[in-house]
């Protein structure tokens, strides 16, 4: 079971990687900051993904991976926050 961890692990960096790429052309089409949050949160995810699948798996509890994973909710969070926020 542990010899499927890499390839699961590169299908999410690929998966992440397709929807950061997905958000950052609809905010190319709309200039909306919301799809560039989302797009930069994917992205973030996708290197979390692929920083991961090249370590051990016992490095998972290490600070980086927390931090990351912070940074791209963060940016979901900001991105729902600033779209809320509404024009001033």
């Amino acid at each position: 079971m542990a010899d499927l961890n890499p390839l699961v692990q590169g299908a999410l960096v690929f998966a992440c990687g397709v929807v950061g790429l997905f958000f950052l052309r609809f905010w190319r089409d709309t200039r909306d900051r919301f799809f560039a949050f989302f797009s930069a949160s994917f992205f973030v995810l996708a290197l979390h993904w692929a920083i991961l699948a090249l370590t051990d798996p016992t490095f998972e509890h290490r600070p980086l991976f927390y931090i990351l994973r912070f940074l791209a909710f963060g940016l979901i969070m900001a991105a729902i926050l600033d779209k809320n926020r509404g024009q001033s």
